[in-house]
């Protein structure tokens, strides 16, 4: 057992934070002010090799792997944690892309995604079907050499300014075989698009509806064969779990600095916040939380790499632990600010609003629990 990264890892890391820093940190607070979709600073991350990070190298990605990705979105997170999560929705797309396509999709579309040439989102929740994502209504029936698609997604990130959406739509019958997974350009015919949602956090991305009203695509779009695009769908969210949980990291550690540095400056009662025992106890609560939260994640990104039996359950556990944890560590880091932390002079309260959907996406925590007790009681029944 080997807890230490490798040289190369702590290189990955480095240039992330690094980038971060310089990148992201400095206008976070504007981009969340002004709802703007920082496009040129995510496609300079391209040049970093961070737009395919677990996509193949001979389509122009980094050809790395979870673990790698996992530090990579900790160390993005530390200085935006919404422009963060749509590079990782970015990578996730391109990876299925890459492992599921067929060698002419692969050629046409991994390079231009692995460059960022093309942005991409992810489409799976529809107004009506959310955790229950086998029950999904948007249709693509047969023409010929073409789908028509009719149907609408829901709470997509990146929808409207993305140049191509991976999207999840039923060629059969009810359930979960009944998927397909499809590629549909922004200007595909009968594709539209509604407004910006107006949202708690993760402002510095657009999310909006996505539309299909007699949407033709070529079935040569297809990801896959017909059926295969819910069992697709899942594998994309192992990792995915994975890439949010690291961004709840990320602000976590950003949250926990913040919380050290502040205890360090603030006097009361005669004395500095981190001379008082009650706060040095809550302060080591986080840091303990913190640390305990970051070896469950990389445990199940390790697990993922090596494709073990119980991955998609400790992807699922992590998603869980982590994206609880670390919305309680930047809580308790605004807790500790006082009035400060609920100013937006601060960036607490920037960051709260931020990591509180990630127990919300890419599966509810309280679907990460039917996952995993679905996988511990399954030789127990019947």
């Amino acid at each position: 057992m080997d807890f230490a990264l490798t040289e190369e890892q702590e290189a990955i890391q480095e240039m992330a934070r690094r980038f971060a820093a310089d990148e992201l940190a400095p206008h976070a607070g504007e981009w969340d002010e002004k709802k703007h979709f920082p496009v040129d600073v995510i496609r300079r991350s391209a040049e970093l090799g961070l737009a395919g990070i677990y996509t193949s190298d001979d389509v122009g990605g980094s050809g790395l792997g979870r673990l790698d990705a996992a530090l990579v979105f900790e160390a993005l997170s530390e200085g935006c944690v919404s422009t963060a999560a749509y590079i990782s929705i970015h990578n996730m797309c391109a990876w299925m892309i890459d492992r599921f396509g067929s060698e002419d999709l692969r050629r046409k579309y991994c390079p231009r995604l692995t460059s960022m040439e093309m942005l991409s989102s992810y489409c799976l929740t529809e107004p009506g079907s959310g955790s229950d994502a086998a029950a999904l209504k948007t249709k693509a029936v047969r023409d010929g050499d073409e789908y028509v698609l009719n149907g609408s997604k829901a709470f997509i990130s990146g929808a409207g300014v993305s140049d191509l959406y991976v999207v999840m739509v039923r060629t059969g019958g009810d359930g979960p075989k009944g998927v397909s997974t499809v590629l549909v350009e922004k200007d595909a015919p009968g594709l539209s698009f509604g407004a910006n949602e107006r949202k708690m956090g993760w402002n510095s991305q657009p999310t909006a509806i996505v539309t299909f009203e007699d949407c033709r695509i070529p079935v040569a779009n297809r990801v896959g064969e017909e059926g295969d695009g819910f069992r697709f769908a899942m594998m994309g969210l192992d990792g995915g779990r994975l890439n949010i949980a690291a961004c709840s990291l990320g602000a976590a550690n950003a949250a926990l600095r913040a919380a050290l540095d502040y205890a360090n400056e603030r006097r009361a009662f005669g004395k500095r916040l981190n001379e008082q025992q009650a706060l040095q106890f809550k302060l080591a609560d986080m840091a303990t939380e913190l640390e305990a939260a970051r070896v469950m994640l990389y445990q199940a990104a390790w697990k993922l790499d090596r494709k073990t039996p119980d991955a998609t359950r400790f992807c699922a556990m992590a998603k869980r632990l982590v994206t609880d944890r670390g919305f309680d560590i930047v809580n308790e880091a605004l807790q500790l600010h006082g009035g400060y932390g609920y100013l937006r002079d601060y960036p607490l309260e920037r960051m709260l609003r931020d990591v509180r959907v990630h127990q919300i996406l890419e599966g509810t925590n309280e679907i990460m629990r039917v996952i995993v007790a679905r996988d511990l009681l399954k030789d127990y029944q019947a």
